[in-house]
């Protein structure tokens, strides 16, 4: 049976057909993710892969029988769990629009692995439980974690990968005022930045996939630097001569908890995975660089012309996620004094050039939490 494009528009609009709903926010319960893979067990083929350092289960899904074949890993950071999500919806998408799975099944086999460093998803850190970084970790293989991925690649021998990651909110694509809700890069695979067949392949989907994205989300694609680190997964993976594709999960406006970001990862992903089933024409490496490169120029909020000692200054303030009862809090810390005007806030307020009032004695300096203030008898609440 010959394989149908999707409906972009219309997944993207009947997203709670397949969405794994018991997955909300930044933080997911392991016992909430435990009882999805229960789940999910029964309709799709589960492996216990191995345990992570501290001896939690690492899980594969493996779908499809083709002969093209796709390996997809998340959250080797613990603290990103956007892409975990997504490619949990994925596999109920495959569940609920069975025929079309069928088609893409009979040209792929695909290995998912949902959550590649369950300690550091519980502990909600960006390290495993040795305080290791597994995408530092690529070469050395120190870690039981980094281990296992490569003893599914060795095993599997996919044709492409997906590394699948978070990344925080201060990322413009390019130097416009656009947040860069979802990043991409085909790593290096030498010290030159060589493009080679292989990574060709790589900028072809991304390529594909960011021409899908415009129609949804205009000009906050990024594309993520290439220098070259062969203790980064991907980087050593492609050096190997396998294409892999790194995903970043980023902000969308007023969408901390990356409820939208998810569904963007999601069709850029099912896009790519309908590109290699269906062999794809390449596209020109040229357009892959027409992705504006991303660049440091967003804080969360900027407050503007506020008066100091009579001098007009912004201050940026960064929110510090922490775990408190299994949630995530964004608590609202002073980032920077300056005349920032070559940056950009997610949300701004304009001080008019009064002095912030506070309940209490506060001191505005960079470190220090700033949740209220009041400004011309408003008061405001971060």
């Amino acid at each position: 049976m010959k394989i149908q494009r999707p409906n972009y528009n219309k997944l993207f609009d009947d997203y709670s057909a397949f969405k794994q709903s018991a997955l909300q926010g930044r933080y997911l319960k392991e016992v909430d993710l435990l009882e999805v893979f229960k789940t999910m067990s029964h309709k799709l083929k589960i492996k216990n892969e191995g345990h992570s350092e501290s001896g939690r289960i690492i899980s594969s899904f493996r779908v499809g029988h083709g002969s093209r074949k796709i390996l997809i890993w998340s959250q080797m950071h613990g603290n990103e769990t956007t892409t975990t999500k997504s490619v949990l919806d994925l596999l109920n998408f495959f569940v609920v629009y069975s025929d079309f799975a069928k088609t893409i099944f009979d040209e792929c086999s695909i290995v998912i692995i949902p959550v590649l460093n369950p300690d550091g998803a519980v502990n909600y850190t960006r390290v495993n439980s040795n305080a290791v970084d597994l995408n530092r970790d690529a070469y050395l293989k120190t870690q039981s974690e980094s281990k296992i991925l490569q003893s599914i690649y060795a095993d599997f021998k996919p044709d492409v990968c997906f590394n699948m990651h978070d990344q925080r909110t201060i990322f413009s694509a390019g130097s416009k005022n656009k947040p860069a809700t979802v990043s991409f890069l085909s790593p290096s695979y030498n010290e030159n930045r060589d493009v080679n067949d292989v990574r060709r392949q790589s900028m072809s989907l991304i390529t594909s996939a960011n021409e899908l994205l415009q129609g949804f989300i205009p000009g906050q694609v990024g594309r993520y630097d290439d220098g070259f680190n062969i203790n980064c997964i991907g980087d050593y993976f492609q050096k190997n001569g396998t294409p892999t594709i790194l995903f970043e999960a980023g902000h969308f406006q007023n969408d901390y908890e990356r409820e939208q970001t998810r569904k963007y990862i999601f069709i850029a992903m099912l896009n790519m995975i309908v590109d290699v089933a269906t062999k794809a024409e390449l596209s020109p490496e040229k357009r892959y660089f027409e992705i504006p490169e991303n660049q440091k120029l967003f804080y969360d909020i900027i407050l503007r012309n506020v008066n100091l000692k009579g001098e007009d200054f912004d201050i940026a303030i960064q929110f510090k996620e922490t775990l408190s009862n299994s949630r995530i809090e964004f608590v609202p810390v002073i980032e920077k004094i300056d005349k920032l005007n070559s940056y950009f806030g997610h949300r701004e307020i304009d001080a008019e050039h009064q002095i912030l009032e506070f309940e209490k004695p506060t001191e505005l300096r960079v470190g220090e939490v700033l949740a209220t203030f009041k400004v011309n008898n408003n008061v405001f609440v971060i």
